[in-house]
């Protein structure tokens, strides 16, 4: 496996986790800002890993340890002395609003550093729209805009995700339009997450 270092960039210590973790037996899905990052090509940056997953904390250190991963203050949340970004756990299941989503349902993508389970980009979207209607979050709004700007989109599911959630259903056509918009004026800005 591939060692962590200075060089290492968001995706490529993705893969290295996921392949560590689906050798040891953890199901983990990559989903969150990081999985934006991914889809995105790096236009926004996430600064922290998130793995969704009920694997144990010990189950974890085990998995992580030999990639000179540790624990940082926070229990679900290690860190790399030579990188910046933290890798974090949140607890399972794996959902988007009310809509729950299994690990081994989830497809692994092939990366120029090897396979990385992570969410698909309707389901980003899905997740990005989430986080937007339960924390009024504009950023979330954005990060889904911008994934619809670089992926191909199911805006079937999309529409229909929505109109589960009880939202408005005008929102998917305000979606399409974000994406447009970003695609002329945020092309060549890297959007950086802020930390709550």
């Amino acid at each position: 496996m591939t060692p962590i270092n200075p060089e290492t960039t968001l995706e490529a210590l993705a893969a290295i986790v996921s392949q560590a973790l689906e050798a040891a037996g953890i199901q983990a899905t990559l989903s969150g800002g990081s999985a934006v990052s991914v889809y995105a090509m790096n236009e926004y940056e996430s600064d922290d890993l998130d793995f969704v997953t009920s694997g144990s904390q010990a189950a974890l250190e085990t998995a992580l340890g030999p990639l000179g991963l540790v624990r940082s203050v926070n229990r679900r949340q290690f860190e790399h002395p030579e990188i910046g970004w933290l890798v974090e756990f949140p607890p399972g299941p794996l959902a988007f609003g009310d809509t729950l989503v299994l690990h081994e349902d989830v497809p692994v993508l092939g990366t120029p550093f090897g396979p990385l389970r992570i969410i698909t980009p309707t389901q980003s979207v899905l997740d990005r729209l989430a986080a937007y209607y339960d924390y009024s979050d504009n950023q979330c709004w954005d990060q889904a805009a911008l994934v619809a700007r670089h992926q191909e989109i199911d805006w079937v599911a999309v529409s229909r995700w929505i109109a589960e959630e009880g939202q408005p259903d005008r929102d998917v056509d305000r979606l399409r339009d974000r994406a447009k918009l970003a695609a002329s004026r945020i092309g060549g800005i890297r959007v950086r997450q802020t930390r709550d």
